[in-house]
């Protein structure tokens, strides 16, 4: 292990120990607030601090096998010696290998709750039934991970379709996982309504966003205009009688949200209100990093079939992940929402590109 490394697990063990004794504080348990970081902070760095005392000790047991060997002339204990240098020589690699990867950071939003918003682009009726598929496909990966998915708003077509859906997932860990989700998906397939069997190719975008809290965005009520409507259903009819349906406009931004599943105006309203924070939270991480206006719109491209993040392929049975050039044949399961095998791939390259970053 190289000083610069081993000076970082340094400083990370005193920061925990730091924790251990804030969490013993009666200031610190008094203020709940306060409680909460220091317990969060506390469990992101414990399963690095337990990694390096491990490394610690197959040093250390290797350092004194080694003075013992240099003064021993007992052949089994040479034997002994030797084997137990080789095996815990091995345990220090794979663990300095596993600390480097748990150093690597974390995306502070990976534990939050998400916003996910699905849209049928290139393609006609075709892409709304495929923006439908996609969408069924996430309420599977929900249940299959144990989350909640409650939905924002749904715009459905005649035929079976989506226009979009705009949805939020909650569990710990959503946001780690959805992220990967973002961006343009190609499905090519033959239409039910194809009649000569041709396969079509159409579009949905996905953009996601991490769910944030009113206090971490401020929305002035001067920078917003509020429109109420009647609720509409699938072809223009009114699904109540009420103006229950709320748009917000956020002026700064320009940014548009509508919402019309609750009865209630204030139910649509505060549904509304948690996208429009969750996209502008979006844009200051983008301006904090320096990075582009908008990640949301690079998340969901223009639509066209020559973008895509991942490809969905019925007659070959198949599914490729553009990223990584990753292809898995098992396109009814992952539709049924197994992301597995795609997610845990993606990671472990995201993964290796940080460490690159790293060293």
């Amino acid at each position: 292990m190289d000083d610069r490394l081993f000076e970082r697990l340094t400083k990370v063990e005193a920061a925990y120990e730091e924790t251990l004794e804030q969490l013993s504080s009666q200031g610190v348990t008094a203020d709940q607030k306060r409680y909460r970081e220091v317990t969060t902070r506390h469990a992101e760095l414990k399963p690095i601090v337990d990694q390096f005392r491990r490394y610690t000790e197959a040093t250390t047991d290797v350092s004194e096998a080694s003075d013992l060997l240099s003064t021993e002339d007992d052949p089994d204990m040479i034997e002994y010696l030797n084997e137990t240098i080789t095996a815990r020589s091995a345990d220090r690699v794979a663990l300095e290998s596993q600390l480097r990867i748990l150093l690597v950071p974390k995306d502070p939003d990976d534990d939050k709750d998400v916003i996910v918003e699905v849209r049928a682009a290139a393609g006609g009726d075709e892409a709304a039934l495929w923006a439908a598929d996609l969408f069924r496909m996430y309420e599977r990966f929900t249940e299959r991970s144990g989350w909640s998915l409650e939905p924002i708003g749904v715009s459905p077509t005649g035929a079976g379709g989506l226009k979009e859906a705009t949805f939020a997932v909650k569990g710990k860990g959503a946001y780690a996982r959805f992220k990967y989700e973002a961006g343009p998906h190609r499905v090519q397939r033959v239409p039910k309504t194809e009649s000569q069997g041709r396969i079509h190719t159409s579009m949905g975008t996905v953009a996601v966003l991490p769910e944030v809290e009113a206090v971490e965005v401020e929305i002035r009520d001067n920078d917003l205009i509020v429109e109420t409507m009647r609720s509409q259903g699938p072809g223009g009819q009114s699904v109540n009688t009420t103006d229950s349906a709320v748009r917000l406009t956020h002026k700064p931004t320009g940014i548009v949200v509508s919402c019309q599943d609750e009865k209630s105006q204030l139910q649509n309203k505060i549904k509304a209100m948690r996208v429009l924070r969750a996209r502008l939270y979006q844009i200051q991480l983008d301006e904090q990093l320096g990075e582009r206006a908008s990640v949301r719109k690079s998340q969901v491209g223009t639509g066209d079939r020559s973008e895509k993040i991942r490809t969905y392929n019925f007659k070959e049975n198949r599914v490729t992940d553009h990223r990584i050039g990753l292809t898995v044949h098992s396109l009814p399961a992952v539709l049924d929402g197994d992301l597995e095998a795609i997610h845990e791939a993606l990671i472990a390259d995201d993964t290796a590109r940080k460490l690159a970053q790293e060293s």
